[in-house]
């Protein structure tokens, strides 16, 4: 049987994400690799928080729902047509990017295989997923990149 795995040509796990993706490049999504889906997935949820903020707990950055299991691979910038995009921090809809007020922080992209597409929405927040979701997991995966904003040259 194949692991579940999430990957990006972009970074290496526990790797430092390129600036491109992040509040001081293009801010667009890093591409992701998808492969070892479970034959019983109905459907597929991706999570990205920061697991390092100041103020405790997490910040969510994306959070992307009835993903089709077949999917193996989200490209950059992708727009995800065929997903519902929920709400990240500050009620958005869209990809957020890196940006770390000081320090390297961890930025976690949390994979999940469920066993039935669950009622989610694009008002569906990182909190409203979990609650949904548990019971229905059939793995999961994970995959953290590391990033610092850079300092301003003059």
């Amino acid at each position: 049987m194949v692991e579940l795995s999430l990957k990006s040509s972009a970074f290496k796990h526990m790797g430092e994400i390129p600036s491109k993706y992040t509040c001081q490049g293009e801010e667009v999504n890093p591409p992701l690799e998808i492969s070892g889906v479970s034959q019983n997935a109905k459907s597929l949820v991706l999570i990205m928080e920061d697991i390092d903020p100041p103020i405790g707990g997490t910040i969510t950055h994306w959070v992307i729902c009835h993903m089709d299991p077949k999917t193996d691979k989200i490209l950059e910038g992708d727009s995800l047509e065929n997903a519902i995009v929920g709400k990240r921090m500050f009620g958005k809809h869209e990809y957020m990017g890196p940006c770390p007020p000081k320090g390297q922080h961890r930025y976690v992209f949390k994979l999940f295989c469920l066993d039935e597409k669950l009622p989610l929405d694009s008002n569906s927040n990182k909190k409203k997923v979990m609650q949904v979701i548990e019971g229905h997991i059939v793995e999961q995966t994970e995959l953290i990149g590391v990033y610092q904003k850079q300092k301003k040259t003059k």
